[in-house]
């Protein structure tokens, strides 16, 4: 239950500062940002940690990496479609019921307060992750669909791993995380690329070429930024990097924590229930929203406090099973 909870922890703040980067950065690239940096600490404690690499281990580990980047690309999609209010909780719900029907079907036996934690834990989710808003749109169809995806692909990842060898140590996740960079980094070096060509083409003026490069996925997304302070041109990029600093270093935190968000959630895995853990995993949102309170002063609103009380309820329950 400590693992499960500390999980959540990193997670929520590692989509707190995957947020904050993403509003300088476009999101793609700072998933790929992020991977890299939870590379570099998973390889490093790869040498502390023991474990005995595998096809198994490293199987299940690409597997869960291609399920994760898939999932992550679908959330953004989702998100970005909207309304945020409603498809982020659906797909954080979700990525919790498949691995517990999954450790249901491998024969994970809980007790009333279990149970009565599971669906404490799960309202909450939604409460935290709901914030009421009349004037939102609808969610549309497509949207609902890329959220049902998207959490189904989270979940995924988690019943992937919890397939790993007990003697594979962290192996399972360098594959995982190698295979994230591949495909997110490779997403970005294809959009770089589509970019350039478009700034390339005939009779594209300065302005086209910046909105060619948004179109092709935000590539140029800082660069109106610094034309609107004055700083066009090769004068104006020791001050774009400098302006974009900030936005790096948060991405490369997100990577830590999210990296060891896995590293958690592996041990967690491998020494209790994945039911259980999965459940805990997804409370992650209470923690986000924590720290968009503290830290960006943003206010709760009723069903998010009932939501934290119920998530806190949910851990107590867990604990007692």
């Amino acid at each position: 239950m400590l693992l499960g909870l500390a999980a959540a922890v990193a997670y929520g703040s590692g989509d707190f500062l995957g947020g904050l980067a993403a509003r300088r950065l476009p999101p793609l690239r700072v998933t790929a940002i992020s991977a890299a940096s939870g590379l570099v600490l998973l390889l490093v404690l790869l040498v502390v940690v023991p474990g005995t690499p595998s096809s198994a281990a490293v199987g299940w580990g690409v597997a869960s990496g291609v399920a994760g980047a898939a999932a992550i690309a679908l959330l953004y999609a989702c998100l970005a479609i909207g309304p945020m209010s409603i498809l982020s909780p659906l797909t954080a719900v979700v990525s919790a019921i498949v691995p517990v029907g999954v450790g249901l079907l491998q024969g994970s036996r809980l007790g009333p307060a279990g149970w009565a934690g599971i669906a404490l834990a799960l309202v909450a989710v939604v409460l935290v992750g709901f914030v009421p808003d009349a004037s939102a749109p609808k969610p549309t169809a497509a949207g609902l669909l890329m959220a049902l995806a998207a959490g189904v692909g989270i979940g995924v990842v988690l019943v992937f791993l919890d397939q790993t060898p007990a003697d594979s140590g962290l192996v399972p996740l360098v594959a995982n995380r190698v295979t994230n960079v591949v495909l997110t980094g490779g997403a970005v070096a294809v959009l770089a690329l589509v970019a350039i060509s478009r700034r390339r083409s005939p009779g594209g003026g300065g302005a086209g070429r910046a909105g060619g490069a948004g179109r092709a996925g935000g590539a140029g997304r800082a660069l109106p930024t610094a034309h609107a302070s004055g700083t066009a041109g090769p004068a104006g990029m020791p001050s774009v990097a400098r302006s974009l600093a900030p936005a790096l270093r948060l991405a490369l935190l997100c990577g830590v924590a999210d990296a060891g968000a896995n590293v958690l959630i592996l041990l967690g895995l491998r020494l209790g229930d994945l039911t259980v853990m999965s459940v805990l995993t997804a409370l992650y949102s209470a923690v986000t929203v924590v720290l968009a309170a503290v830290v960006l002063r943003e206010r709760f609103t009723r069903s998010q406090v009932v939501g934290l009380v119920l998530a806190l309820a949910a851990a107590v329950l867990l604990a007692l099973d």
